[in-house]
């Protein structure tokens, strides 16, 4: 069972990777933005199960945005979870009116976020999915943040633990260097696209002591795959 994917839309930096650390930690695949034009990017490239969004959010609301998605057949039957300082039971009102399935109010714990996620995906009939994913002879478990081989743990920085979980959760599908930078190190990173080469290259050191770098498949002309496949 693939696990579901989640869309994280906040401003706030603190915020936001609190909620990608929590949604990660419970075994969800996460992609995050900032605001509502760096998401709809990222839905037209891979619509997800569901999305977590602030309703503040800069330039076009959380709440206006979430309205165009309902309008839009392509993505009315994606789930939203509304996140808002807002409490009074009118914004509440409000916020499920235009759509949202849920409704979170800060502060609130990341364990009550996990606990909706999951309350919102079984609703809908989405598969939660589990932590562990088991590709290639490699077992990632995203719970732990550990990766085994042959009963051996796989020594990883930091980020190429993240590089081999994104690849590993978008299995046999090609993404350009551009778009790894977007989802390992994320939008507001700013350096060169050499650098994704770079750890390619340590991923592939790492994995040939066990004879697994050729997972790690270049395409040539656009980028890189994660794929069982020759």
């Amino acid at each position: 069972m693939s696990i579901a994917q989640l869309l994280v839309v906040e401003d706030e930096i603190a915020i936001r990777d609190m909620l990608v650390m929590a949604l990660e930690q419970a075994g969800f695949g996460v992609q995050c933005a900032e605001n509502a034009q760096q998401a709809q990017m990222l839905l037209d490239d891979m619509p997800p199960d569901l999305i977590v969004l602030d309703w503040m959010l800069p330039g076009l609301s959380g709440m206006e945005w979430a309205k165009r998605l309902r309008r839009d057949e392509r993505y009315r039957a994606i789930p939203i979870i509304l996140v808002t300082a807002r409490g009074e039971e009118e914004d509440k009102v409000r916020g499920l009116e235009t759509g949202a399935d849920d409704y979170v109010t800060k502060p609130f714990s990341p364990r009550e976020l996990v606990a909706r996620a999951k309350a919102v995906l079984r609703r809908v009939g989405k598969p939660i999915g589990d932590a562990r994913i088991m590709l290639g002879g490699i077992l990632l478990d995203m719970e732990q943040h550990r990766v085994i081989i042959d009963n051996q743990p796989l020594p990883l920085s930091p980020t190429e633990y993240r590089m081999l979980e994104f690849f590993m959760t978008h299995p046999d599908k090609v993404y350009s260097r551009s778009q790894l930078l977007d989802q390992v190190w994320g939008r507001t990173t700013y350096i060169d696209e050499r650098t994704v080469d770079v750890h390619i290259r340590r991923l592939r050191k790492t994995l040939a002591d066990f004879a697994r770098e050729n997972l790690v498949q270049t395409v040539r002309g656009f980028g890189y795959r994660f794929s069982e496949s020759a």
